[in-house]
Order: structure tokens, then C-alpha cells, then sequence
């Protein structure tokens, strides 16, 4: 089984930036589909940034321009940089990722991380 740890939540005014970090406990060299969600209560988890094959990098209009999707193969970690952020981005985030095990392809999520966008 794949564990995934995420860290950089945290409070932040308007305006300000963030940088979550998911560690996998498995190498993602070959990992290709992998993206950052976002939920908050009452709604259905949001895709926030995806990356789709041929390493395409699709951003969600209401984030584009403001938050970047990177990814550190040597650490096994993907981050997401969000700056410019607004009182609208505050929810819990989840990192998630599909893994070749075995025979089968198979979806991690990270455990959450709160983001609180506030004055």
C-alpha cells in the first residue's frame, strides 16, 4: 500500500501564499496521473490541478494563473505553490495519485490538509 503525507496547511491572509507538499512512500518517476483536490463542507471534492498523460498540466479556472502544480522525483514529492490566495480557497486539500501495483492501477489520497484563507 502507497502513503501519502501531506504538510503546508495552515492560516493565511488574503492575498498571501502557501506551498502544500505531498511525500509518496513509493517512487513516482513513473507516475503520470496525479493532481490536487479540494473540499469543503457540503460539496463534492474539486479537482484543483490534474496531470494527465503525456504530463499535461490542466488547472481549474478558478485557480489558474495563481496556484503551479511541481513535483520533486528525487524526493518522491509533489507540491503545490498557491499564491494569491482568496477567503474562496479556504478548504481541507487532498494530494492524490495512481499507482501500478502488481496487476492493477490503483487511487492514493493524502490524509487532508486545512488551508484557511481569513483577515
Amino acid at each position: 500500500q502507497v502513503q501519502l503525507v501531506e504538510s503546508g496547511g495552515g492560516l493565511v491572509q488574503p492575498g498571501g501564499s502557501l506551498r502544500l507538499s505531498c511525500a509518496a512512500s513509493r517512487s513516482i518517476f513513473s507516475i503520470n496521473d496525479m493532481g490536487w483536490y479540494r473540499q469543503t463542507p457540503g460539496k463534492e471534492r474539486e479537482l484543483v490541478v490534474g496531470i494527465t498523460s503525456g504530463d499535461s498540466t490542466n488547472y481549474a479556472d478558478s485557480v489558474k494563473g495563481r496556484f503551479t502544480f511541481s513535483r520533486d522525483n528525487a524526493k518522491n514529492t509533489v507540491y503545490l505553490q498557491m499564491n494569491s490566495l482568496k477567503p474562496e480557497d479556504t478548504a481541507v486539500y487532498y494530494c492524490n495519485m495512481w499507482f501500478r501495483i502488481g496487476p492493477g492501477i490503483y487511487s492514493y489520497w493524502g490524509q487532508g490538509t486545512q488551508v484557511t484563507v481569513s483577515s
